[in-house]
């Protein structure tokens, strides 16, 4: 299938339009999977739609996650069957529909023990024979010296052999970027840097909404049929500008993660380690020249735009991976950390300290007359919980009834680069790969919505998640494009990796 590629954005015409439009269907508060989910949803079924988020596209939790496309082994392990099945009808429809972001990914469970393999293979098999049609590969045994080969490193001692399944795996960040072109090319209009200030209320509900550009100062007001309150962890608080004493929804979960150098860990394949200390699991997977650790589940006491592993967590990562190695980590094999606050439904009067038993199913909270808040979730379900949102909407009486169609809707290629090949020239400190840089961030200025240094890093390419301190030395050639791409070409040419 050929993925048409995006159009190139204007911020100046895209606040024209904001300025010139106040009425709108569908305001959607929040530019992460979930609101960008809900904006294609919305925009593709015909309604008029407005997505504004304080930050940039995804700089939350959404380009913070473990990278995978799956059912979620964990929840088959707590009898959540149907979670299961409808997150591995959803992988297949993202491998489908973005297919240039995302790719089958084995990954391999060491087991030391025949009766745990025979349990593994089973529940693995399981999870395999649930996704039916849309299965990746089939679950196969494996031999002791196999296990060893896809897994070169891992302890030798009392090895048994392993199990091996395959899942998918994605680019978090860069498939928000093209869920954003692609709500763009169906008629939303998505403006990162732009906060909701104030909301005010009538009788009937919402009634305006200000929101402000955070570059410029300048305010606009604009009013909708109905609000998607997609916010994340800061849905609460968007909630309080509509009333400031609703009651508390959400609790919040850090997960973090841990990026080594895969001369340590030369897995060819992902790594599961089925059961840990706290009854999560542990992936250790390859991911851009990086093997990647995670996740931890600790509860988190407010909202953050940049939380970091505590020290506890990366010990307990360390630890918990070491005890599958012959080599056991250290904070020197740690190449950059991450982390990111799950939003958890969790209604006011809930009890308990245990994070990872709250659920991960969506939640969908219909107040204040035209406010449906989204929450809960996970990546590989964002475009059924965008369906479910806008389908309450028209249930609701809030939009007129039309059919959701991004089940088979393909999602916009916003690149002509190989980001890939370009990240792996600046991490090797390539003389050219410099120069190649500053062409790609005025490139991202222009055809991505890029407005900082840490977008084009960060969200564009992974440098400051694969490389912490090379991330701080390009900082400034970055910062550097940005300013002077007023008065160059937006469009890089004439540069290595500007084609696939």
């Amino acid at each position: 299938m050929q993925h048409p590629r995006a159009a190139p954005l204007s911020r100046a015409r895209l606040l024209e339009r904001l300025a010139t439009q106040q009425a709108w269907d569908v305001a959607v508060i929040g530019g992460g999977a979930t609101g960008l989910g809900i904006a294609l949803d919305s925009a593709s079924r015909g309604f008029s739609t407005l997505l504004v988020d304080a930050q940039d596209f995804a700089a939350g939790t959404s380009s913070r996650s473990t990278k995978l496309v799956h059912g979620g082994v964990r929840y088959l392990q707590q009898g959540r069957v149907a979670l299961v099945r409808e997150a591995l009808h959803e992988r297949a429809l993202l491998l489908r529909n973005a297919p240039y972001l995302t790719r089958r990914l084995q990954v391999v469970v060491p087991c030391y023990g025949q009766l745990e393999r025979v349990k593994l293979r089973v529940g693995l098999g399981l999870y395999d024979a649930l996704a039916g049609d849309a299965s990746l590969g089939d679950t196969e045994w494996l031999s002791r010296e196999e296990t060893l080969r896809r897994l070169p490193g891992i302890r030798r001692e009392g090895l048994t052999g392993g199990v091996a399944y395959w899942d998918g795996q994605f680019d978090d960040a860069r498939l928000a970027i093209s869920l954003m072109h692609t709500a763009h090319a169906q008629g939303a209009l998505p403006l990162n840097y732009m906060r909701l200030e104030s909301l005010e209320r009538d009788s009937t509900g919402i009634s305006r909404l200000t929101v402000r550009d955070t570059e410029t100062g300048l305010a606009c007001a604009v009013s909708a049929r109905v609000v998607f309150n997609a916010a994340g962890v800061w849905a609460d608080r968007v909630r309080r500008l509509a009333s400031p004493d609703a009651p508390t929804l959400l609790r919040f979960s850090r997960g973090s993660h841990l990026l080594v150098d895969p001369a340590v860990l030369p897995f060819t394949s992902g790594m599961l380690i089925p059961k840990t200390p706290d009854g999560r699991v542990l992936f250790a997977l390859p991911w851009h020249g990086r093997v990647l650790l995670g996740t931890t589940d600790v509860e988190a006491d407010a909202p953050d735009w940049a939380p970091v592993p505590s020290a506890a967590e990366t010990g307990w990562l360390l630890e918990t991976a070491s005890a599958y190695l012959e080599r056991p980590l250290g904070h020197a094999d740690i190449r950059a950390t991450f982390a990111g606050l799950r939003p958890l439904y969790s209604p006011q009067g809930a009890s308990g300290n245990d994070t990872a038993r709250l659920s991960r199913e969506h939640a969908l909270v219909h107040e204040f007359g035209n406010m449906i808040t989204v929450t809960g979730g996970k990546w590989t379900t964002y475009r059924r919980m965008a369906e479910d949102a806008v389908s309450l909407a028209c249930a609701r009486g809030l939009l007129p009834r039309r059919e959701c169609v991004t089940a088979t809707l393909p999602l916009l290629d916003a690149t002509t680069w190989d980001t890939e090949a370009l990240e792996a020239a600046l991490l090797a400190g390539e003389p050219a790969a410099s120069t190649d840089l500053a062409h790609f961030a005025r490139h991202a200025q222009a055809f991505e919505a890029a407005r900082t240094a840490e977008d084009v890093l960060y969200r564009r390419l992974h440098i400051g998640l694969l490389d912490a301190g090379r991330c701080m030395m390009l900082t400034a050639c970055v910062s550097a494009a940005l300013a002077a791409a007023h008065s160059m070409p937006n469009h890089p040419d004439g540069n290595a990796f500007a084609s696939r």
